[in-house]
């Protein structure tokens, strides 16, 4: 019983080291729910300009230091797959429900959005847009909050 009390100690510090750079991100979050992060940008002469997303520096420099970070499961395919994600509500659903077992879970659905977001850069304006990034930053901070003691973000 000590040595799985010890494990999962361990596994929440290493969560929190993991984690800890990308709560910076958190309150920024939580003022741009629900609104677009991009913008189109055609140029000046809109008959031979091919228009392009500009994003928001602050998403830019979240999605960067997230792709870094260890927190990123480049077979986040399979999470969804095996836990019969299909939507945002799923999303949703299974971030809420999630506790520390579940990390992995929250890995893969954060790491959707970045790393997909790098070919199809509309889901980085999505993920904050749908509260994903939000609640699975949010999520991981409770946990660890739960096992561990309050962090203090600022």
């Amino acid at each position: 019983m000590e040595q799985n009390i010890e494990f999962r100690q361990q596994l929440v510090q290493e969560y929190k080291q993991n984690v800890m750079p990308l709560l910076r991100y958190l309150p920024w979050l939580e003022q741009t729910m629900g609104k677009n992060m991009s913008t189109l940008y055609s140029g000046q002469d809109m008959t031979h300009s091919l228009s392009f997303p500009v994003y928001d520096g602050t998403l830019m420099n979240f999605v960067k230091e997230a792709a870094k970070s260890p927190l990123m499961d480049k077979n986040y395919k399979y999470i969804y797959t095996r836990n019969r994600i299909h939507n945002h509500d799923d999303e949703r659903r299974i971030i809420k429900a999630a506790g520390w077992r579940e990390w992995d879970v929250l890995c893969g659905i954060l790491s959707k959005y970045v790393l997909e977001g790098r070919v199809k850069g509309v889901l980085w304006s999505e993920a904050v847009s749908e509260q994903i990034f939000y609640l699975v930053l949010k999520q991981m901070r409770e946990i660890i909050e739960f096992y561990d003691k309050p962090m203090n973000l600022r």
